[in-house]
């Protein structure tokens, strides 16, 4: 008997979306990341009020002290795991007048991402002008995940260019309309 397969469903709907980042930046890679959330954030987020303009990505830890780099003692303290948080994203309360005290709509949340990931984005962002900010939410089975670009500032020209591009592409669309 055949293995039976199941129909194939969407998978990835977007939450939400930086629009004005890809205007913004030069974005030379990206990388998908989980988020951690407390439950009223799920609910919250899953209804589509996760905003994440102007939201950016912090990286911390992952370099070891220098006492503990001369030599490894006993008392040296271990190196610290290195950790990605995002940075100035708002999530709403799901029930604002349910809401548990001290619920900070604002708050760093902890990004998923593997140690290998965090220590090439480390090194990526040692380069100038180099910064990780947030492109999109999405829903990948059931989870929240976050789409990540490693990016560099746009140069005025190119916005410029980008514009009349635009409204060049425009024009066209409306004359072949008519």
């Amino acid at each position: 008997m055949a293995p039976s397969k199941k129909p194939a469903r969407a998978t990835d709907s977007t939450i939400a979306e930086n629009r004005r980042a890809r205007f913004d930046y030069e974005i030379a890679e990206t990388y998908e990341a989980g988020i951690e959330l407390q439950g009223g954030e799920v609910k919250s987020a899953k209804r589509g009020q996760l905003q994440i303009a102007g939201a950016r990505v912090l990286l911390r830890g992952g370099g070891s002290s220098r006492r503990a780099d001369k030599k490894r003692e006993p008392n040296a303290a271990a190196p610290r795991t290195p950790e990605a948080y995002l940075v100035n994203s708002h999530i709403p309360p799901y029930q604002p007048k349910n809401t548990p005290a001290g619920y900070e709509e604002d708050r760093a949340r902890r990004l998923l991402l593997t140690r290998g990931e965090i220590k090439e984005l480390i090194g990526a962002l040692q380069e100038k002008g180099r910064m990780l900010i947030p492109l999109r939410a999405f829903l990948k089975n059931g989870y929240i995940k976050i789409e990540l670009g490693l990016a560099r500032p746009k140069k005025k020209s190119d916005k410029r260019e980008a514009l009349k591009k635009r409204a060049h592409s425009r024009e066209m669309r409306a004359g072949t309309e008519e």
